[in-house]
């Protein structure tokens, strides 16, 4: 019975690989998932919120827009640039009309769409803030969604107030970035 067992490991061995990406993916979504104030059911709705939103607003208006979407304890909101106002109504609309959304953020600007510079100094951005909140030890920060757009960085989360005062002292004193946003719920 040992061998049949080891056969069947050796056998299945070449199809691991493969395998081995979402399984470290769903590992680390758990992970997170563990850590985090909302409960597992509105971890899991906020990410089918952001596809559903995102889905339609691209459906919609395609590649003329630039929408970011971020759910988190069901409320969304929307980063990036929109051609005018209407339209920046109608993604700010569709938003409100996907179920379980509770309240929508509509921080859109009339534009064009930003460049990968841009968006590269972003990402950047936001991994700098999110870093220097490790770094701190003032409060957990996963805790914390770091968002950032155009150098303005919005802060979301379930959070008590001293932790928003830190994660606030935090982003703005992070070189590069213009502006912070905080769209806190907070717990005392």
């Amino acid at each position: 019975m040992r061998k049949l067992c080891l056969l069947a490991l050796l056998a299945s061995l070449p199809a691991l690989p493969g395998c081995f990406p979402v399984v470290a993916t769903g590992v680390g979504a758990g992970v997170l998932m563990a850590d985090d104030r909302r409960t597992s059911g509105i971890y899991i709705e906020d990410q089918n919120i952001e596809l559903k939103v995102a889905n339609r607003i691209a459906e919609r208006f395609g590649s003329s827009t630039h929408v970011n979407v971020t759910s988190y304890n069901l409320a969304v909101l929307l980063t990036g640039e929109v051609p005018d106002e209407p339209t920046r109504s109608a993604v700010a609309e569709i938003a409100k009309g996907v179920p379980n959304v509770r309240q929508v953020f509509n921080e859109t600007v009339i534009g064009q769409p930003s460049s990968f510079p841009e968006r590269s100094n972003d990402t950047y951005l936001t991994t700098r803030v999110k870093a220097r909140m490790v770094e701190a030890r003032k409060f957990n920060a996963n805790h914390v969604k770091v968002v950032t757009e155009a150098g303005v960085v919005y802060l979301m989360g379930l959070i008590k107030r001293a932790e928003a005062e830190a994660a606030t002292d935090i982003a703005a004193t992070t070189p590069g970035v213009k502006r912070v946003v905080r769209l806190f719920e907070y717990l005392d």
